[in-house]
Protein backbone atom coordinates (compact mmCIF):
# COMPACT_ATOMS: atom_id res chain seq x y z
CA UNK A 1 0.00 0.00 0.00
CA UNK A 2 1.40 3.70 -0.80
CA UNK A 3 1.72 6.29 1.04
CA UNK A 4 -0.83 8.24 -0.33
CA UNK A 5 -3.60 5.43 -0.18
CA UNK A 6 -3.02 4.56 3.54
CA UNK A 7 -5.29 6.09 6.34
CA UNK A 8 -4.40 9.72 7.86
CA UNK A 9 -3.61 8.36 11.33
CA UNK A 10 -1.06 5.01 9.95
CA UNK A 11 0.31 8.25 8.14
CA UNK A 12 1.04 10.27 11.06
CA UNK A 13 2.24 6.97 13.41
CA UNK A 14 4.93 6.30 10.74
CA UNK A 15 6.11 9.42 11.05
CA UNK A 16 6.23 9.90 14.44
CA UNK A 17 7.96 6.22 14.80
CA UNK A 18 10.54 7.81 12.17
CA UNK A 19 10.73 11.12 14.35
CA UNK A 20 11.56 8.72 17.31
CA UNK A 21 14.62 6.90 15.80
CA UNK A 22 15.75 10.63 14.36
CA UNK A 23 18.79 12.80 15.16
CA UNK A 24 16.86 15.26 16.58
CA UNK A 25 14.46 13.28 18.55
CA UNK A 26 17.75 11.91 19.97
CA UNK A 27 18.98 15.93 20.77
CA UNK A 28 15.33 16.61 21.76
CA UNK A 29 14.96 13.69 24.54
CA UNK A 30 18.91 14.04 26.34
CA UNK A 31 18.87 14.86 29.64
CA UNK A 32 20.55 18.08 29.22
CA UNK A 33 18.77 19.66 26.01
CA UNK A 34 16.58 21.69 28.41
CA UNK A 35 19.96 23.18 29.29
CA UNK A 36 21.08 23.94 26.02
CA UNK A 37 18.00 25.38 24.59
CA UNK A 38 17.41 27.70 28.08
CA UNK A 39 21.51 28.65 27.72
CA UNK A 40 21.59 28.93 23.70
CA UNK A 41 18.31 30.92 23.29
CA UNK A 42 19.48 33.32 25.92
CA UNK A 43 22.50 34.25 24.77
CA UNK A 44 21.48 34.60 20.92
CA UNK A 45 18.60 37.17 22.36
CA UNK A 46 21.41 38.90 24.36
CA UNK A 47 23.91 38.90 21.51
CA UNK A 48 20.74 40.37 19.13
CA UNK A 49 20.24 42.87 21.78
CA UNK A 50 23.48 44.25 22.09
CA UNK A 51 23.88 44.84 17.84
CA UNK A 52 20.66 46.30 18.22
CA UNK A 53 20.90 48.89 21.21
CA UNK A 54 24.35 50.07 19.21
CA UNK A 55 22.49 50.63 16.66
CA UNK A 56 19.21 52.28 17.70
CA UNK A 57 20.71 54.22 20.51
CA UNK A 58 23.63 56.17 18.69
CA UNK A 59 21.89 59.49 17.72
CA UNK A 60 20.57 59.48 21.21
CA UNK A 61 24.19 58.60 22.26
CA UNK A 62 25.90 61.57 20.34
CA UNK A 63 22.82 63.92 21.96
CA UNK A 64 23.36 63.36 25.25
CA UNK A 65 27.28 62.22 25.75
CA UNK A 66 28.64 63.48 22.01
CA UNK A 67 29.93 60.06 21.04
CA UNK A 68 27.36 57.22 19.29
CA UNK A 69 28.79 53.97 21.56
CA UNK A 70 28.30 55.12 25.18
CA UNK A 71 25.24 53.68 25.59
CA UNK A 72 26.06 50.69 23.95
CA UNK A 73 29.19 50.38 26.07
CA UNK A 74 27.31 51.04 28.81
CA UNK A 75 24.64 48.27 28.01
CA UNK A 76 27.59 46.19 27.19
CA UNK A 77 29.01 46.59 30.96
CA UNK A 78 25.50 45.50 31.70
CA UNK A 79 25.30 42.29 29.64
CA UNK A 80 28.73 41.76 31.28
CA UNK A 81 27.28 42.01 34.64
CA UNK A 82 24.32 39.76 33.66
CA UNK A 83 26.55 37.19 32.18
CA UNK A 84 28.71 37.08 35.18
CA UNK A 85 25.28 36.96 37.75
CA UNK A 86 23.92 34.07 35.21
CA UNK A 87 27.21 31.92 36.00
CA UNK A 88 27.05 32.17 39.82
CA UNK A 89 23.23 31.41 39.67
CA UNK A 90 23.62 28.52 37.34
CA UNK A 91 26.16 26.83 39.36
CA UNK A 92 24.10 27.74 42.89
CA UNK A 93 21.86 24.53 44.27
CA UNK A 94 18.33 24.72 44.81
CA UNK A 95 18.80 25.01 48.40
CA UNK A 96 20.82 28.14 48.08
CA UNK A 97 17.37 29.54 47.00
CA UNK A 98 15.27 27.93 48.84
CA UNK A 99 17.13 29.75 51.70
CA UNK A 100 17.47 32.48 50.03
CA UNK A 101 14.02 33.70 49.80
CA UNK A 102 13.23 35.35 52.17
CA UNK A 103 16.41 37.56 52.01
CA UNK A 104 15.94 38.43 48.84
CA UNK A 105 12.09 39.60 49.37
CA UNK A 106 13.10 41.32 52.38
CA UNK A 107 15.42 43.55 49.87
CA UNK A 108 13.18 43.98 47.48
CA UNK A 109 10.79 45.55 50.07
CA UNK A 110 13.37 48.08 51.57
CA UNK A 111 13.99 49.24 47.44
CA UNK A 112 10.42 49.41 47.03
CA UNK A 113 10.02 51.37 50.03
CA UNK A 114 13.06 53.75 49.77
CA UNK A 115 12.51 54.42 46.35
CA UNK A 116 9.44 56.23 47.26
CA UNK A 117 11.78 58.66 49.31
CA UNK A 118 14.87 58.71 47.56
CA UNK A 119 13.85 57.79 43.81
CA UNK A 120 14.37 60.06 40.67
CA UNK A 121 11.38 60.63 39.01
CA UNK A 122 11.73 59.65 35.00
CA UNK A 123 9.21 60.92 32.92
CA UNK A 124 6.81 60.90 35.48
CA UNK A 125 7.45 57.75 37.54
CA UNK A 126 9.31 57.91 40.48
CA UNK A 127 10.89 54.90 40.30
CA UNK A 128 15.04 54.60 39.87
CA UNK A 129 17.48 55.19 42.17
CA UNK A 130 20.66 56.22 41.71
CA UNK A 131 23.69 54.50 42.14
CA UNK A 132 26.49 56.37 40.69
CA UNK A 133 26.68 58.74 38.31
CA UNK A 134 24.35 57.78 35.09
CA UNK A 135 23.85 54.24 36.52
CA UNK A 136 20.35 53.91 38.01
CA UNK A 137 18.92 50.97 39.25
CA UNK A 138 14.74 50.23 39.11
CA UNK A 139 13.77 48.29 42.32
CA UNK A 140 10.37 46.71 40.84
CA UNK A 141 12.59 45.16 38.06
CA UNK A 142 14.43 43.13 41.57
CA UNK A 143 10.99 42.96 42.94
CA UNK A 144 10.01 40.44 40.01
CA UNK A 145 12.98 37.99 40.58
CA UNK A 146 11.81 38.32 44.49
CA UNK A 147 8.96 37.34 43.84
CA UNK A 148 9.62 34.48 41.62
CA UNK A 149 11.74 32.92 44.21
CA UNK A 150 9.81 33.50 47.38
CA UNK A 151 6.27 32.69 45.99
CA UNK A 152 7.91 29.37 44.80
CA UNK A 153 9.74 29.28 48.20
CA UNK A 154 6.36 29.43 50.02
CA UNK A 155 4.05 27.43 47.88
CA UNK A 156 6.74 24.35 47.97
CA UNK A 157 6.56 23.99 51.58
CA UNK A 158 2.45 23.91 51.48
CA UNK A 159 2.51 21.62 48.42
CA UNK A 160 0.18 19.15 49.76
CA UNK A 161 -2.64 22.05 51.27
CA UNK A 162 -2.27 24.11 48.15
CA UNK A 163 -6.43 23.98 47.16
CA UNK A 164 -7.76 25.27 49.72
CA UNK A 165 -8.73 28.91 50.65
CA UNK A 166 -6.16 29.78 53.26
CA UNK A 167 -3.17 28.21 51.99
CA UNK A 168 -3.50 30.30 49.10
CA UNK A 169 -4.37 33.36 50.83
CA UNK A 170 -1.84 33.59 53.31
CA UNK A 171 0.82 34.65 53.10
CA UNK A 172 1.69 34.70 49.35
CA UNK A 173 -1.53 37.03 47.84
CA UNK A 174 -0.95 39.56 50.44
CA UNK A 175 3.08 39.90 50.35
CA UNK A 176 2.33 40.16 46.55
CA UNK A 177 -0.50 42.64 46.74
CA UNK A 178 1.75 44.91 49.07
CA UNK A 179 4.33 44.87 46.47
CA UNK A 180 2.46 45.69 43.40
CA UNK A 181 0.63 48.78 45.52
CA UNK A 182 4.29 49.91 46.05
CA UNK A 183 5.24 49.38 42.63
CA UNK A 184 2.47 51.23 41.80
CA UNK A 185 3.02 54.62 43.82
CA UNK A 186 5.84 54.79 41.78
CA UNK A 187 3.69 55.47 39.01
CA UNK A 188 4.53 52.20 36.87
CA UNK A 189 1.61 50.50 35.89
CA UNK A 190 3.27 48.42 33.16
CA UNK A 191 5.46 46.28 36.21
CA UNK A 192 2.19 46.37 38.13
CA UNK A 193 0.83 44.02 35.57
CA UNK A 194 4.71 41.96 35.56
CA UNK A 195 4.43 40.93 38.89
CA UNK A 196 0.39 39.91 38.42
CA UNK A 197 1.72 37.84 35.66
CA UNK A 198 4.39 36.27 37.73
CA UNK A 199 2.11 35.73 40.70
CA UNK A 200 -1.06 33.68 38.42
CA UNK A 201 2.02 31.96 36.95
CA UNK A 202 3.38 30.48 40.28
CA UNK A 203 -0.32 29.87 41.38
CA UNK A 204 -1.18 28.29 37.90
CA UNK A 205 1.56 25.94 38.26
CA UNK A 206 0.57 25.44 41.88
CA UNK A 207 -2.85 23.82 41.11
CA UNK A 208 -4.99 26.22 42.30
CA UNK A 209 -8.80 25.48 41.32
CA UNK A 210 -9.61 27.15 38.04
CA UNK A 211 -12.64 29.24 40.06
CA UNK A 212 -10.35 31.07 41.82
CA UNK A 213 -8.26 32.20 39.06
CA UNK A 214 -11.95 33.40 37.32
CA UNK A 215 -11.97 35.23 40.86
CA UNK A 216 -8.99 36.79 40.90
CA UNK A 217 -8.89 37.94 36.85
CA UNK A 218 -12.19 39.65 37.51
CA UNK A 219 -11.00 41.83 40.36
CA UNK A 220 -7.71 42.48 38.19
CA UNK A 221 -9.76 44.13 35.18
CA UNK A 222 -12.09 45.95 37.75
CA UNK A 223 -8.32 47.31 39.22
CA UNK A 224 -7.39 48.10 35.93
CA UNK A 225 -10.55 49.67 35.03
CA UNK A 226 -10.16 51.81 38.43
CA UNK A 227 -6.37 53.22 37.66
CA UNK A 228 -7.27 53.85 34.25
CA UNK A 229 -9.78 56.24 35.53
CA UNK A 230 -7.72 57.67 38.05
CA UNK A 231 -4.93 58.48 35.51
CA UNK A 232 -6.09 60.79 32.36
CA UNK A 233 -2.37 59.34 30.83
CA UNK A 234 -3.57 55.92 31.09
CA UNK A 235 -7.26 56.48 29.56
CA UNK A 236 -5.64 58.53 26.48
CA UNK A 237 -3.39 55.20 26.32
CA UNK A 238 -6.58 53.04 26.27
CA UNK A 239 -8.71 55.40 23.86
CA UNK A 240 -5.67 55.45 21.30
CA UNK A 241 -4.96 51.67 21.45
CA UNK A 242 -9.33 51.30 20.59
CA UNK A 243 -9.23 54.19 17.79
CA UNK A 244 -5.46 54.50 16.41
CA UNK A 245 -6.53 57.41 14.13
CA UNK A 246 -7.77 59.60 16.79
CA UNK A 247 -4.41 61.13 17.87
CA UNK A 248 -1.30 59.70 15.89
CA UNK A 249 0.30 63.30 16.57
CA UNK A 250 -0.09 62.82 20.53
CA UNK A 251 -0.40 59.88 22.22
CA UNK A 252 -0.49 57.85 19.31
CA UNK A 253 2.42 58.71 17.40
CA UNK A 254 5.27 56.52 19.02
CA UNK A 255 3.12 53.45 17.92
CA UNK A 256 2.19 55.12 14.34
CA UNK A 257 5.90 55.41 14.28
CA UNK A 258 6.94 51.99 15.24
CA UNK A 259 4.53 50.68 12.45
CA UNK A 260 6.09 52.42 10.11
CA UNK A 261 9.35 51.47 10.78
CA UNK A 262 8.11 47.65 10.60
CA UNK A 263 6.13 48.48 7.22
CA UNK A 264 9.73 50.03 5.59
CA UNK A 265 11.84 47.00 6.78
CA UNK A 266 10.61 44.62 4.17
CA UNK A 267 11.46 41.29 4.50
CA UNK A 268 15.22 42.10 4.73
CA UNK A 269 15.50 45.51 6.08
CA UNK A 270 17.38 48.73 5.00
CA UNK A 271 20.53 46.82 6.59
CA UNK A 272 21.61 46.87 10.02
CA UNK A 273 21.94 50.94 10.99
CA UNK A 274 20.07 52.01 8.58
CA UNK A 275 16.90 52.83 9.97
CA UNK A 276 15.77 56.27 9.61
CA UNK A 277 13.07 56.38 12.74
CA UNK A 278 15.81 56.16 15.52
CA UNK A 279 17.17 59.93 13.76
CA UNK A 280 14.32 61.40 16.19
CA UNK A 281 10.74 60.33 14.66
CA UNK A 282 10.44 57.16 16.62
CA UNK A 283 11.03 57.88 20.82
CA UNK A 284 12.50 55.23 22.90
CA UNK A 285 13.54 53.74 19.80
CA UNK A 286 16.77 51.89 21.87
CA UNK A 287 14.71 50.45 25.63
CA UNK A 288 10.82 49.55 24.75
CA UNK A 289 10.76 50.18 20.81
CA UNK A 290 13.64 48.27 19.96
CA UNK A 291 11.71 45.64 18.49
CA UNK A 292 10.32 48.36 15.40
CA UNK A 293 14.18 49.04 14.88
CA UNK A 294 14.97 45.60 14.42
CA UNK A 295 12.03 45.33 11.98
CA UNK A 296 13.49 48.28 10.33
CA UNK A 297 16.64 47.25 9.84
CA UNK A 298 16.67 43.68 9.67
CA UNK A 299 13.02 42.63 8.08
CA UNK A 300 10.90 40.46 8.42
CA UNK A 301 13.83 37.90 8.51
CA UNK A 302 14.98 39.49 12.09
CA UNK A 303 11.72 40.21 13.47
CA UNK A 304 10.92 36.37 12.58
CA UNK A 305 14.29 35.10 14.54
CA UNK A 306 13.69 37.09 17.47
CA UNK A 307 10.07 35.50 17.72
CA UNK A 308 11.71 32.34 16.89
CA UNK A 309 14.67 32.32 19.92
CA UNK A 310 11.69 33.65 22.21
CA UNK A 311 9.13 30.75 21.33
CA UNK A 312 12.16 28.35 21.79
CA UNK A 313 13.31 29.65 25.65
CA UNK A 314 9.26 29.44 26.50
CA UNK A 315 9.36 26.11 25.15
CA UNK A 316 12.50 25.32 26.99
CA UNK A 317 11.49 26.93 30.34
CA UNK A 318 7.83 26.07 30.40
CA UNK A 319 9.07 22.17 29.60
CA UNK A 320 11.58 22.22 32.69
CA UNK A 321 8.58 23.57 34.96
CA UNK A 322 6.52 20.44 33.74
CA UNK A 323 9.01 17.75 33.65
CA UNK A 324 10.63 18.56 36.83
CA UNK A 325 9.75 16.83 39.67
CA UNK A 326 10.88 18.96 42.56
CA UNK A 327 8.39 21.57 43.36
CA UNK A 328 10.29 24.48 43.80
CA UNK A 329 11.79 24.07 40.53
CA UNK A 330 8.23 23.72 38.77
CA UNK A 331 7.12 26.66 40.32
CA UNK A 332 10.67 29.09 40.16
CA UNK A 333 10.14 28.08 35.97
CA UNK A 334 6.73 28.99 35.65
CA UNK A 335 6.99 32.08 37.83
CA UNK A 336 10.55 33.04 35.43
CA UNK A 337 8.47 32.48 32.03
CA UNK A 338 5.11 34.11 32.92
CA UNK A 339 7.47 36.47 33.79
CA UNK A 340 10.03 36.12 30.55
CA UNK A 341 7.23 35.12 27.88
CA UNK A 342 3.90 37.55 28.75
CA UNK A 343 6.61 40.56 29.28
CA UNK A 344 7.95 39.62 25.57
CA UNK A 345 3.86 39.37 24.45
CA UNK A 346 2.74 42.86 26.07
CA UNK A 347 5.59 44.41 24.49
CA UNK A 348 5.70 43.20 20.80
CA UNK A 349 1.88 43.94 20.91
CA UNK A 350 2.28 47.35 22.01
CA UNK A 351 4.17 48.00 19.23
CA UNK A 352 1.81 46.11 16.79
CA UNK A 353 -1.29 48.02 18.09
CA UNK A 354 -2.70 44.62 19.47
CA UNK A 355 -1.90 45.93 22.95
CA UNK A 356 -2.11 49.18 24.74
CA UNK A 357 1.58 50.58 25.35
CA UNK A 358 2.88 49.98 28.68
CA UNK A 359 6.09 50.85 29.10
CA UNK A 360 8.01 47.64 29.64
CA UNK A 361 11.40 46.53 27.61
CA UNK A 362 11.52 44.00 25.44
CA UNK A 363 13.55 41.01 27.95
CA UNK A 364 17.08 40.32 26.89
CA UNK A 365 17.08 43.00 23.81
CA UNK A 366 15.98 46.25 24.88
CA UNK A 367 18.68 48.84 26.65
CA UNK A 368 19.08 48.60 30.26
CA UNK A 369 20.69 47.13 32.74
CA UNK A 370 17.64 46.80 35.74
CA UNK A 371 16.19 44.87 33.59
CA UNK A 372 18.66 42.71 31.99
CA UNK A 373 20.80 41.36 34.91
CA UNK A 374 17.54 40.49 37.03
CA UNK A 375 16.47 38.51 34.15
CA UNK A 376 19.64 36.61 33.40
CA UNK A 377 19.96 36.41 37.09
CA UNK A 378 16.29 34.26 36.97
CA UNK A 379 17.85 32.29 33.91
CA UNK A 380 20.90 31.37 35.29
CA UNK A 381 18.57 29.69 38.35
CA UNK A 382 16.74 27.58 35.62
CA UNK A 383 20.25 26.42 34.11
CA UNK A 384 20.97 25.41 37.90
CA UNK A 385 17.52 23.69 37.97
CA UNK A 386 17.92 22.39 34.60
CA UNK A 387 21.59 20.87 35.51
CA UNK A 388 20.07 19.02 38.90
CA UNK A 389 17.56 16.80 36.91
CA UNK A 390 18.06 13.54 37.66
CA UNK A 391 19.34 12.69 33.98
CA UNK A 392 21.44 15.39 33.74
CA UNK A 393 23.54 14.78 36.95
CA UNK A 394 24.05 11.73 35.94
CA UNK A 395 25.49 12.79 32.73
CA UNK A 396 27.37 15.71 34.43
CA UNK A 397 29.05 13.00 36.73
CA UNK A 398 29.93 10.86 33.88
CA UNK A 399 31.66 13.73 32.46
CA UNK A 400 33.44 14.98 35.47
CA UNK A 401 34.64 11.05 36.05
CA UNK A 402 36.17 10.75 32.37
CA UNK A 403 37.91 14.07 32.16
CA UNK A 404 39.39 12.91 35.45
CA UNK A 405 40.71 10.22 34.44
CA UNK A 406 42.05 11.66 31.06
CA UNK A 407 43.95 14.23 33.54
CA UNK A 408 45.14 11.56 35.19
Amino acid sequence: MSLRTQPVSNRFSKIGEAYKGSRLSLLADHPLSTYYLIMGSTLLLLGLGLVMVLSASSVESVRISGSAYTLAQRQTLFAVAGVIALIFAARSSIQFWRKTAWIFLAGAFVLLVLVLFIGDEVAGQRNWIEIIGPFKLQPSEFAKLALVIWGAEVLTRKDRHIPTWRNILVPILPVAGIMMILVLLEGDFGNTLMLGAILCGILFSAGIPFRLFALFGGFGLFSVWLLTLAAPYRMERITNWLNPDSDRLGFGWQVAQGQYALGTGGLWGVGLGGSREKWGSLPEAHTDFIFPVIGEELGLVGTSAVLLLFGILAFSIFRLSKNSQEPFVRLAAAGVGSWIVIQAVINIGAVLGLLPVTGVPLPLVSYGGSSLVPTLFAIGMLLACARNEPGARRIIRRRQTASAMRRR
